[in-house]
């Protein structure tokens, strides 16, 4: 009995996570005799609890095209945490959701959180015994997520933080006397994104690097920033926005998943360094555009994106359910990667930090890293564009 395939975007977007969307959209076109039809739902799992699913067959094939450099999640995302309780009425919503429209097939596209979605509903269909497959497809610029290689996002985050960076470092020494700049780049727990910026030659990288795995001492951290602003009339830090250090974070949001809204800890800083040590700052945030940029896509996490949702299809058609997508590293020169499955429950909430190994203290990283970071942001993706405007994936919506 051929049955529908939705498909879930949730947690915090990248530039890439349409390319997995584009690479289930075209597996799944190639099963017409297994997928009776194509959805995605609206906001991440809300659009099953809320009965607001889309049907993707009715999009224009070139805004399908246009998935692979569109950025944020075209789907709408969320970060909705579904109780522990499988018997909670929600979960009577979400399955009469998918029993209305003869859903067989779920891929929730996420992060660690996102699994654990992904975790609760392949446990309720099988308490139920519903012939319903699950299967997670991963991404997150954290590159956080336990067991894969790598995940989907990174890559084309970190190539977008190496060459911003650069150019304000190079900006940042133009003066004979300039000013201390605090470069805060995203990353709760983990630094992989910040780490990232010691593939930059000597001439043009920040002085210091801090990471959230590493203990912040603040006291050390003036007196390092002193010695080098004397020394050479400028300097440079990047850090990891969830480094830890007294500071008031009273007003700090916090999401369904518990996490506190992060940011500010460069601005928080550089008042610090103006009030200890009367230099000049200048805090740059890189926000949201770490993981929007798609300018500066790496070939290699959009082909490994588009070929994840792609595998995940497949898989599920052949039964497996309960499982996430992940990248192993087969080859570092020439790079070679493959697709493998594991289960949710081993991903699920749990975070991959940067090894001490890769580490070498708060000027640079070990070689390690550096031979584990190059072939990730290898490759330039040439980008349509309309009017001097980079052209994005427009859907129409039409609803279930």
């Amino acid at each position: 009995m051929k049955k529908a395939f939705v498909y879930i975007q949730s947690g915090g977007p990248t530039a890439v996570i349409n390319s997995s969307l584009y690479g289930a959209i075209k597996e799944a076109k190639k099963h017409p005799d297994l997928i009776e039809g194509i959805y995605g739902s609206l906001n991440g799992i809300e659009g099953l609890l809320d009965d607001r699913l889309i049907d993707l067959e009715k999009e224009e094939e070139e805004d399908i095209e246009l998935l692979k450099q569109t950025p944020g999640a075209i789907l709408g995302t969320t970060r909705y945490k579904l109780p522990k309780d499988l018997h909670d009425p929600k979960y009577t919503k979400i399955i009469e959701t998918l029993n209305r429209h003869n859903i067989g097939y779920i891929f929730v596209n996420g992060g660690n959180d996102s699994m654990d979605t992904c975790h609760k509903l392949h446990m309720l269909f099988e308490e139920l015994h519903l012939d319903i497959k699950v299967i997670g497809i991963p991404k997150t610029v954290d590159n956080d997520l336990a067991i894969t290689d790598h995940s989907l996002g990174y890559g084309s985050a970190a190539k977008y933080v190496i060459n911003t960076v650069k150019e304000i470092c190079i900006d940042a020494s133009c003066y004979k006397k300039g000013k201390v700049f605090v470069i805060e780049i995203m990353g709760r727990n983990a630094g992989w994104l910040t780490a990232s910026v010691d593939l930059l030659p000597s001439d043009a990288r920040p002085d210091l690097i801090f990471l959230p795995e590493n203990v912040f001492d603040l006291e050390k951290f003036l007196v390092d920033i002193k010695e080098i602003y004397l020394r050479q009339g400028h300097a440079i830090a990047a850090i990891s926005e969830g480094i830890v250090f007294e500071r008031d974070t009273s007003s700090a949001r916090v999401d369904a998943f518990n996490h506190i809204q992060l940011g500010g800890a460069a601005d928080a800083l550089t008042k610090i360094i103006e009030k200890r040590l009367d230099l000049p700052t200048r805090s740059i945030e890189l926000s949201l555009a770490q993981r929007a940029y798609d300018i500066l896509l790496s070939k290699v996490d959009l082909e490994e994106a588009i070929a994840c949702g792609e595998f995940g299809v497949k898989k599920a058609l052949e039964g497996h359910s309960g499982e996430m997508v992940i990248i192993k590293r087969i080859s570092e020169k020439p790079y070679r990667s493959e697709f493998a499955l594991v289960d949710t429950i081993n991903v699920a909430n749990e975070e991959r930090m940067i090894p001490s190994s890769m580490m070498k203290g708060v000027k640079m990283m070990d070689q390690s890293f550096r031979d584990y970071l190059y072939p990730l942001i290898q490759g330039e993706v040439p980008v349509k564009f309309e009017d001097g405007i980079i052209k994005a994936a427009r859907f129409k919506k039409v609803l279930l």
